[in-house]
């Protein structure tokens, strides 16, 4: 059996700061919005009812982080979404947030059973 070794705190810091940046919902919103194809920023901001300002904060944070690239077109630029896993690591958090709902409604359909009983 092959033992595992120890993670580098550089690598554990790099992984924290990659979650971290999803874990801002508007973040998450503007992701979601750049899952249907590529936006410019009065786009995004038209859809998150947000300003410009906040919306391209979320976007530069994401932009350095690689997470999205951006397009330039005349005098606008527009983004899309560079790291697709993006999509399939939210896939698997709902996957398991749905699940972790269904047996609580579950264990709520029990206990109200057990009740009328």
């Amino acid at each position: 059996m092959v033992t595992p070794q120890p993670v580098p705190s550089e690598i554990i810091e790099q992984v924290a700061e990659y979650f971290n940046i999803l874990s801002n919902p508007m973040r998450l919103q503007i992701l979601n919005l750049l899952g249907d194809g590529e936006k410019c920023v009065q786009e995004l901001v038209e859809e998150t009812k947000t300003s410009q300002a906040n919306v391209s904060k979320h976007l530069k944070i994401m932009l350095q982080a690689g997470i999205i690239n951006r397009r330039p077109e005349g005098t606008s630029a527009y983004y899309y979404v560079e790291d697709s896993l993006i999509f399939e690591l939210s896939h698997l958090v709902c996957n398991r947030l749905a699940e972790k709902i269904e047996k609580q409604a579950l264990q709520f359909r029990n206990l109200t059973l057990a009740n009328k009983i």
